[in-house]
Order: structure tokens, then sequence, then C-alpha cells
């Protein structure tokens, strides 16, 4: 790893500290290096705060040293007014010579012009560096502005015979498959995204919160399915603790209260897309699809989905609900006491 490399990877530990706050905007970490030595650091703390490269210049001591020091930074600084002004006039204004960039900004109203600013003012620009790994952090940020639609994530537990839910449950109460350790990660996921979805009959037979009481963190926007309006107003999805939305076929803007949102869309279409249409305009930009399997498969089938996130509990039903069906790349296959967590990305992403 070169040194260049060395601080871009620094930048993208600092970025992730952001992660779960920082969204609809990206996840960046800025690095300020004099002869060598790292004199300051910053990072993107959460929406409509200061962005990294500002932190890591106000981190800075010694002003002076600014002039003769580089700048690392994950992702193209901006070159427009937003709800903070340019990091690019920043920069310039601190006569910062020389900047290292990770990751050009795919956002329209950047794009480059961070990049060409900073060109036309004398400064010495390098981009491209470590470009995998930094995509790779900001990768809900990118297919969010490259396919106009959040960043999917499929999740479910299933039995090590291939179902997901039992043919019947008792009293109501959902039946956990997986284990302690499993439950509190996906609260720790669902502090990591936007937006959380369920299907009409998981709604029904779980009753789920949808929150992240086990992980300190935001709650994700919550979404059901609800083609016919038929779930009982006592469910948890409708107490208004968080915000909600429920997609209906039925027309309902008189029923929108605080924290609670009817959308309506045509089931006799293709759902999958007018939810990320819908989602997309309210720059929500990613997506846990929870259940159930019909919900599931209807992502698979129409391959819109990005990673895949599947717990595999020892347990086994006989009879009951079968698990989705679906191919993928394997990119990690751990246990976690005795669940065993495959998370696969889609080939075709």
């Amino acid at each position: 790893m070169n040194e260049n490399e060395k601080y871009i990877s620094r930048c993208i530990e600092l970025a992730k500290n952001g992660l779960g706050y920082t969204a609809p905007n990206p996840l960046v970490g800025s690095v300020i290096v004099h002869n060598g030595e790292i004199i300051g650091e910053g990072y993107h703390k959460f929406f409509g705060g200061n962005h990294a490269e500002v932190n890591a210049i106000d981190s800075v001591k010694d002003k002076q040293k600014l002039k003769e020091s580089t700048l690392f930074v994950n992702l193209e600084p901006c070159s427009h007014y937003g709800k903070t002004p340019p990091c690019a006039d920043l920069i310039i204004k601190m006569g910062i010579p020389k900047v290292v960039i990770g990751n050009i900004d795919p956002y329209k109203e950047v794009a480059g012009k961070g990049i060409q600013k900073l060109k036309d003012a004398g400064i010495e620009v390098i981009s491209g560096v470590l470009e995998k790994d930094c995509s790779e952090l900001n990768k809900r940020f990118f297919i969010f502005h490259k396919k106009k639609r959040p960043y999917i994530i499929l999740k479910w537990a299933q039995t090590i015979d291939g179902f997901i839910s039992p043919e019947s449950k008792s009293n109501g109460k959902p039946f956990w498959i997986t284990n302690e350790i499993s439950k509190t990660l996906v609260h720790k996921w669902r502090t990591e995204e936007q937006s959380i979805i369920i299907g009409t009959n998981t709604a029904i037979s779980d009753d789920p919160q949808l929150n992240a009481r086990e992980w300190e963190g935001n709650n994700p926007l919550r979404i059901v399915l609800d083609k016919n309006l038929r779930l009982p107003k006592t469910l948890h999805i409708f107490d208004k603790t968080i915000p909600t939305i429920v997609f209906t076929s039925k027309k309902t803007q008189s029923l929108n209260t605080e924290n609670l949102e009817f959308v309506n869309i045509d089931f006799n279409k293709n759902i999958v897309k007018q939810i990320c249409k819908s989602l997309y305009k309210k720059d929500i930009q990613s997506l846990i699809v929870e259940g159930g399997t019909m919900l599931l498969q209807t992502f698979i089938d129409e391959c819109i989905w990005e990673e895949a996130r599947i717990f595999t509990g020892n347990k086994k039903f006989i009879n009951g609900v079968k698990s989705p069906q679906i191919k993928g790349n394997i990119i990690s296959d751990d246990f976690l006491g005795e669940d065993n967590l495959t998370i696969l990305k889609n080939k075709k992403a």
C-alpha cells in the first residue's frame, strides 16, 4: 500500500462512523497530511452537518501548515451550495496545494465539477485511489444516483429444512428461528438503513415493531403493503411512534396523519418498480426487504436487489411456508453460534 492508498484507507475508516446518520448524503472521511504527519481528520457526522473536509480543516491547530499540506478524501469535494457551502471553495480559500480523492461523485450537481474547480484554482488533484473500496463504502449512494432507486437488501431467516415460518403459530406470536446474537445483528442493520418493508401477511402473523430497540441508532422508515386496507389498526406498525408508509390500492389521502402516510400504487402492475420510484422521490437511499416469502420472491424475480442476507437457524419445521429461492455470488458465509449467516450479492448488480 502506497502513501496515497494508506491515507485514503484512513478516510474510509473515518467515514464509516457516519453510517446510519448521513443519508441521503454519502459517507465521507478526510485526512490532512503535512510532511508525512496527520495534522487533521474529520468525517461527515450527520445529514445537514459539516462535511468531512470542513471538520478535518477545523481540527488543524496551525492553519498555516495547510498551505504545505495534502488533503485526502474518499469522495470528490462538493462544488455546489446545499445544506452547507461548497467544500471545494474552502479548500481553495485555505490554500491547500494538493488533494487526493477516492471516487468522483456521481451526484449530478458535483460529478467532476468539484475536481475541475480545484484544478482551475491551481491545485494538484489525484483521483481514483482505492476506487473499488471507496465505491463499496458508498454503495447505497452510488446505486441511488445511478439507478434512481434505493439500494435493496433482502433479509430472512430460514430453518435447515428450508422454511421461513411454521404452518401455524401458537398464540399468534412470531416463532424465532434464530438466536439472540442474530436478532441483535438484525437490529444493528436496521440502524444502518433508511427503510424497511414487509408484506400484509407478515404484518398480520408477526405484528413486528420494525424498530431498532436492540441497538443504539436511528429507526428506519417502516413500510407495509396493504392492498385492500385490511390490516388491523391495532398492529405495532400503526402506533405512529416511527414514520410509516402504507402502500395500498385505495385512494386514502384523507387518512394521512402524523407519522403515517398512505401511498396509492397499482397492484396490477409492477409493484417493486412503483415502490422504488416512490422511495427515490422521497430521497430514501436504502431498503431492507424483511418478508414474507411472496414479497421477497417478487424482488428476486424482478432482479431488483443488491444483497441477500440469509440466516439459517438450527431448527426444523417439516411443514410450513417455504423460504424464497435465490441465486447469487456468496460474499461471506459465517456462523453466529448455531446460526449460519450467508450473504449473497446479485450477479447482475
